[in-house]
């Protein structure tokens, strides 16, 4: 029941914030679309932790602000790699052993890599993740871990 009030509210927000509209009747509307798609959800039974996890909701926005932060400083990097008259471009591909065991886990560490310039996510097999890098620099941001201690997803699944 908690997954399907913090889906239900999930939804509302975001629609409210998307369409910006404040008006009753459209109000309305939206709030009719936003329990039709939880009824919708709640009939093929996808509300459950892992599709909507809320014991990781403040870690998630915390990991978010952080993400932001990263790809910020990534688009200043490559503005000043692709702007410089001596590009430092030495593409590479690179193993990373991973510490994510949860598939949530191992997808967010996978699109939070591809999300950072300069660094594009090609597989993610058992605990190794594949990364294609466009220069050194790139490379050893992915292989110092940091995302990878940071997703908050990594919190062992709970049985």
């Amino acid at each position: 029941m908690k997954h399907m009030t913090g889906l239900l509210f999930f939804l509302a927000l975001l629609w409210w914030v998307l369409s910006g509209y404040t008006k009753p009747l459209l109000i309305s509307l939206g709030i009719v679309s936003v329990l039709f798609v939880a009824f919708v959800a709640h009939r093929m039974d996808v509300v459950d932790e892992e599709s909507h996890p809320l014991h990781l909701s403040m870690k998630l926005v915390r990991y978010w602000l952080y993400l932001l932060w990263e790809i910020g400083v990534s688009n200043v990097k490559m503005v000043v790699t692709i702007l410089s008259r001596n590009p430092d471009i030495d593409p590479r591909i690179i193993n990373v052993r991973i510490n994510q065991r949860s598939e949530l886990g191992k997808v967010v560490l996978g699109n939070s890599v591809t999300l950072t310039p300069g660094t594009v996510t090609l597989q993610v097999e058992g605990d190794m993740i594949e990364v294609h890098a466009l220069n050194e620099e790139s490379a050893e941001g992915v292989e110092q871990g940091t995302l990878d201690e940071r997703v908050p997803a990594s919190i062992e699944e709970k049985s």
